[in-house]
């Protein structure tokens, strides 16, 4: 991440901040363990749930755009999408991502199997249980699954943390930073 980028974010982050049931944004510690993982995956198909103001999508466009991977990031908000790519074009990453205003299930159902190396989900909770098995169909072998919210808002999560630990699949690991991101990897093929 470049200074004027990170310079960009902590702005951004600030003023997300300030109106926080409108904008709801990952931790900078979140946000930069997202762009970590991408890197460290070498992640070439990346999906966002939930992209908010686009100060989550700025970090994994900036970790995708290092692999030489793209980003698809989508919300149900037409606002929030127009934001979101105000906010990419303001961090120079005009075109590193292609932001779509969607329904989420419907862009999973519609996914190929194994579309996805890493799914960042941060959208509505009560969502979760149903998208499941498009969620791990979407998954390509060794990709990764990351949940945030997983510990802030744990009675929400539970029965999709159910699905997930009861799921052969997959292994998953609860990791205390921010509000809790829970990771889940692909391991099996079924």
């Amino acid at each position: 991440m470049d200074a004027t980028r990170q310079t960009f974010l902590d702005e951004l982050y600030a003023h997300g901040r300030d109106v926080p049931e409108a904008l709801r944004n990952v931790e900078p510690e979140t946000a930069e363990l997202l762009g970590v993982l991408v890197r460290a995956l070498g992640a070439q198909r990346v999906l966002e749930v939930g992209t908010s103001n686009g100060y989550s999508t700025i970090w994994l466009a900036d970790a995708a755009q290092a692999t030489g991977g793209t980003l698809v990031s989508v919300d149900v908000e037409p606002s929030r999408t127009a934001l979101a790519r105000a906010n990419l074009d303001a961090a120079g990453l005009a075109g590193a991502a292609t932001l779509r205003t969607e329904d989420a299930a419907a862009v999973l159902r519609a996914a190929p199997a194994a579309a996805f190396d890493f799914v960042f989900l941060d959208a509505e909770r009560d969502a979760y249980v149903g998208c499941w098995p498009d969620l791990v169909r979407t998954l390509a072998p060794a990709a990764l699954l990351a949940v945030d919210n997983a510990i802030s808002h744990a009675e929400q999560v539970a029965g999709f943390r159910a699905l997930v630990e009861a799921d052969a699949r997959v292994q998953a690991a609860l990791v205390p930073v921010g509000a809790g991101v829970l990771l889940i990897v692909r391991t099996g093929t079924g």
